[in-house]
């Protein structure tokens, strides 16, 4: 009874903030951040924010090995989706799809495109349309701190895209995200608070008089959220400052020839475990509602056991059975660390579901066949946001289904009313809501 009149004498702010010198971390969603006297359905519009996240993988995936053989619920996992089958019930994954009119100036121009459907990319005359990320970001981005995202984990040419064709660059340094998150205050506290991370002193430790006098105010429920965000703070925080300290780090004097080395910036995998920390984190803290990350692809050899070429010529197969069969070790890694992240969404709860029932996920490429350059008969893998999944959703790999259209269904899944974007008037066929 005592825990029962803590949790109802406190209630907080959706927006709230624990704070401490040069630095504010915002807080996950609580019970006690929703009115006692609320009604159910004000306490599902609490609880329940739809987010958006696009992960978009430049050089795509060899289909054979992503795309099931049968359409419906009754398909058979392939290679791919097998690293994912403990989602299975909470994806989708849909295959030919496609923007029209994508044939650009080279083989990898649709990428674009791939956000915003526009036609003839980088041809003589063309100028891009806004793109999904920012249409949303202009319908609900004043929702959140941060309207949205734009994240990469390679170069700073992003996915996002303005109303008047320019593009947003992206932020590839975890270090600055979680900075622009998490960290706030003077110029002088910012970069004390700054070089108290690089010494590997948490943010936690500033607020921690505030978290220990709220952990008394609140009910047991609420205390064990606390303690597994507070917990996937520190761990990122860790790992963060022990990439940064190799780099100081003397390295050991061997008397053997030096190899060619692939350095560090190329570790895509390390790069990508912190860029998912950080998305699971601004989503939770509801920092932002829309995400638009470019996850993967270059062309030197990534930093992944068993890889020897670089992984643009690896794409670029041409059939070669050699060359297919080291692409799937480098893609392989990829889905691990996508069953990854849909673990780290669906391990937050909120209310009675979890981050990922709330988040939309959309991750793919604009090339079906990076090898052939194929702009066509696009795979995407749907998972969470309160679609119902658990099947293929296969269109006319002839006559494919509007991309776009997918973009549609999404809005409307976010609350916005629409039936069009770029050139779809309709939302995409076959998809429904829970």
């Amino acid at each position: 009874m005592t825990t029962f009149f803590a949790v109802r004498k406190i209630h907080l702010s959706r927006r709230a903030f624990l704070r401490g010198a040069g630095a504010a971390i915002g807080l996950p969603l609580l019970d006690a951040m929703l009115p006692a006297c609320a009604t159910a359905a004000e306490k599902r519009a609490v609880q329940a924010p739809r987010r958006f996240v696009a992960m978009h993988y430049g050089l795509g995936f060899h289909a054979p090995y992503l795309v099931p053989k049968l359409a419906g619920t009754d398909y058979e996992l392939s290679p791919y989706l097998e690293i994912v089958k403990d989602y299975r019930q909470q994806f989708t994954l849909i295959s030919g799809v496609a923007h029209p009119e994508q044939r650009g100036q080279n083989g990898h121009s649709s990428e674009l495109t791939w956000l915003t459907g526009a036609r003839h990319p980088a041809l003589p005359g063309f100028r891009n349309t806004i793109s999904f990320d920012q249409y949303l970001a202009a319908k609900i981005g004043d929702q959140t701190r941060f309207p949205f995202l734009s994240l990469s984990a390679g170069g700073k040419d992003g996915l996002s895209w303005t109303a008047n064709g320019i593009n947003l660059e992206a932020e590839i340094s975890p270090s600055q995200v979680f900075k622009a998150l998490f960290v706030h205050g003077t110029p002088t506290e910012i970069k004390a608070q700054v070089a108290e991370l690089r010494r590997g002193r948490s943010i936690l430790d500033t607020v921690q008089a505030e978290a220990k006098a709220l952990e008394n105010s609140l009910g047991q429920a609420d205390r064990q959220k606390l303690t597994q965000y507070f917990t996937a703070v520190r761990d990122l925080e860790q790992r963060m400052h022990a990439s940064e300290a190799w780099v100081t780090k003397p390295k050991p004097q061997v008397n053997v020839k030096p190899p060619v080395d692939v350095t560090d910036r190329f570790d895509i995998l390390a790069t990508t475990r912190l860029m998912h920390d950080l998305i699971t984190l601004a989503l939770q803290t509801d920092s932002t509602r829309v995400i638009a990350y470019k996850a993967g692809g270059f062309n030197p050899v990534p930093k992944i056991p068993g890889v020897s070429t670089g992984w643009h010529d690896l794409s670029h197969h041409g059939q070669d059975e050699h060359k297919i069969s080291e692409l799937k070790i480098i893609e392989e890694a990829e889905f691990r660390e996508i069953n990854r992240f849909f673990g780290l969404l669906r391990a937050v709860n909120e209310g009675d579901s979890t981050l990922l029932d709330h988040t939309v996920v959309m991750l793919g490429s604009n090339l079906s066949n990076a090898s052939a350059h194929d702009p066509t008969n696009l795979p995407i893998l749907l998972a969470g946001g309160g679609f119902k999944h658990g099947r293929h959703l296969a269109f006319d790999r002839t006559n494919n289904a509007p991309f776009a259209g997918l973009f549609v269904s999404i809005a409307q899944r976010l609350g916005i009313e629409t039936e069009k974007f770029a050139y779809a008037t309709k939302p995409l066929s076959g998809l429904e809501t829970v």
